[in-house]
């Protein structure tokens, strides 16, 4: 009785790759499936699952080796025997892995090495109020307006990003707080802090300054943020609203 091979499209559609991902996230996937949505297709004879776990087998399963791979070890030929007729040929190795596919396979697995190597710098980390003046003062120590920003951090109070929230005038800023916590929430930051600078000089909080702090931190606890400090830089020095205990 002859096997039908079925296309990905006639699968359950649990079984389904992209629709798999996209119901129960990338790390419910195999590496054949990952890889087969890169290249979309396989042959006659092959899903496109299929064909990637054969590669992957003559890899040892292992993505480091298949990243070591040539284009001409993906896309070249190997010498066959005809089932039936008994003659030698030759054949592509992977029927259905053309050039183009293999291009992509081996993009993926170069973005992969690079992530690890972004991955492997550390991070700078803020471990008190100093640490996050110097780490704003080159930018704030000369402008004539105010500006604020927020401090993105992962869990250790490592940086992750900064963001700029508001530009203003001479002597105040408009911050909208939502804003904040939107970009908490889209770069997954457990931690936050806060920075703005008076150009006036004066270290002293306004009473608005004041407010702003207390609607962000309880905002951050409805949202399970913490907020680690909200600083204020000035010519001289700067103003800590955890070093004054207003945190708490």
């Amino acid at each position: 009785m002859d096997t039908v091979k079925l296309n990905i499209k006639q699968w359950a559609e649990d079984d389904r790759p992209r629709e798999k991902l996209m119901q129960k996230g990338a790390s419910a996937l195999s590496n054949a499936e990952l890889l087969a949505i890169l290249i979309g297709s396989g042959n006659v004879d092959e899903s496109a699952v299929a064909l990637m776990k054969r590669v992957l087998a003559d890899c040892d399963n292992r993505l480091k080796t298949l990243g070591r791979m040539s284009l001409e070890e993906l896309t070249g030929c190997v010498e066959v025997t005809d089932g039936h007729t008994g003659k030698k040929r030759m054949a592509r190795r992977y029927k259905g892995l053309g050039e183009a596919k293999a291009v992509t396979i081996l993009a993926a697995c170069e973005l992969g090495r690079r992530r690890m190597e972004e991955e492997a710098v550390e991070l700078p980390a803020i471990r008190s109020s100093v640490d996050l003046y110097h780490y704003f003062l080159p930018q704030m120590q000369d402008l004539f307006h105010e500006e604020c920003y927020v401090l993105l951090m992962n869990q250790a109070c490592r940086i992750m990003d900064k963001m700029l929230v508001s530009k203003g005038g001479l002597t105040e800023t408009a911050v909208d707080i939502r804003l904040i916590l939107r970009e908490a929430l889209l770069r997954r930051a457990p931690v936050i802090a806060l920075c703005h600078n008076h150009p006036s000089g004066n270290l002293r909080p306004s009473a608005e300054d004041d407010r702003l702090t207390d609607k962000l931190l309880k905002a951050c606890r409805m949202m399970n943020i913490r907020l680690l400090d909200h600083i204020i830089v000035a010519d001289g020095g700067f103003y800590s609203y955890c070093e004054e205990g207003k945190l708490n």
